[in-house]
């Protein structure tokens, strides 16, 4: 285990890094100039009282509580891994709640208490490529997540013109004070009730196709290169870091 590992066993430490987290966040977003694109399609979904799923790559969930600015209640669909609860914790300062769980693995009872919320007239977020990747490629979930809550799927994605694209397995998109930010909000996407196993790949395909499409099209809107889908999941992405000598 590597010394930040042990340093965030302390709850007390963990506490205040998701602190720090939240408070960059809100640095980075009062120090930038921000242009938001496509808000009428939530917006109306919400006024007509009508709960959605809301879904965004993993890497882009950093300035996503700003995005959102507390529309409706919303809940984050999180790992049970020690990276989700860091996340948990920091987007509760923005008034945002969690369901532990995955809609990739193990996730049914994760996916019910999703159902719940969303009756109960909450949104929901997931990332699709979370929390195993590979980065920007959507797993079969999320489509089961559609047709289980009869909810429809809104796509959204922030970029910034100064930023880091974070050597993670998930191509963590750092976003820098000073920027030139969008935030882009993408049509609403209806996945029927009653699919076959092929008509559900084809949705899911389609799901992953309009997120990247949304994600590239953010990054062009403030001058820089759109980040390309990555190919490993989690554990082969760190299996090849160890194996060139990189602890991380």
């Amino acid at each position: 285990m590597g010394p930040m590992k042990r340093w965030l066993r302390a709850d007390a430490n963990r506490r205040a890094l998701c602190w720090l987290i939240q408070l960059y966040i809100r640095l980075v977003h009062m120090t930038s100039r921000w242009t938001m694109v496509g808000a009428e399609i939530p917006d109306a979904l919400i006024a007509s009282q009508r709960p959605f799923i809301v879904a965004f790559w993993h890497g882009r969930m950093l300035m996503l509580p700003m995005m959102w600015a507390r529309r409706a209640p919303l809940y984050m669909l999180m790992s049970g891994h020690r990276d989700g609860r860091i996340i948990a914790d920091a987007v509760a300062y923005f008034g945002i709640g969690s369901v532990e769980g995955s809609t990739s693995a193990g996730g049914t009872a994760a996916l019910r208490a999703m159902v719940r919320h969303i009756r109960a007239g909450s949104c929901v977020g997931i990332t699709p490529d979370g929390p195993n990747g590979p980065a920007m490629r959507a797993s079969e979930g999320i489509v089961a997540a559609a047709r289980l809550a009869s909810a429809p799927i809104v796509p959204m994605t922030y970029a910034t013109s100064r930023r880091r694209i974070v050597q993670s397995w998930d191509r963590f998109h750092l976003a820098l004070p000073l920027s030139r930010g969008v935030f882009l909000w993408g049509e609403v996407i209806a996945v029927p009730a009653a699919l076959d196993a092929a008509e559900a790949e084809r949705w899911r395909a389609l799901i992953e196709e309009r997120m990247n499409a949304l994600t590239a099209e953010a990054d062009r809107r403030v001058g820089r290169d759109a980040v390309t889908p990555g190919t490993l999941a989690r554990r082969e992405w760190r299996a090849e870091r160890h194996a060139a000598g990189d602890p991380g």
